[in-house]
């Protein structure tokens, strides 16, 4: 077990929901199941729950993943961060 396994507060393996905020296009989930998808093949992009802005310029994913370890999930949460059409990841 590496050191940040250990001060994890996350019993793994575990689902975990993973919120994600960006700009109401259809490009923008899509990009978001295919970052998922990297770090974890059997991800059931059916489950996301969408929700919009009251203006409809936003979209929130909330993407239940299930995850094996904190390095896993330390991945998809970069990944996503890096990706300009993300706005914010919680």
């Amino acid at each position: 077990m590496t050191q940040s396994e250990k001060r994890t507060l996350i019993e793994f393996p575990c689902d975990f929901a993973i919120k994600v905020m960006g700009e109401a296009k259809e490009s923008f989930s899509e990009s978001v199941i295919k970052i998922i998808k990297k770090h974890y093949i059997h991800f059931n992009a059916t489950k996301i729950e969408m929700k919009g802005s009251s203006n409809g310029k936003y979209i929130s994913l909330t993407c239940n993943i299930y995850v094996t370890s904190q390095s896993q999930l330390d991945k998809i949460y970069i990944d996503l961060s890096k990706s300009p059409m993300t706005k914010f990841v919680l």
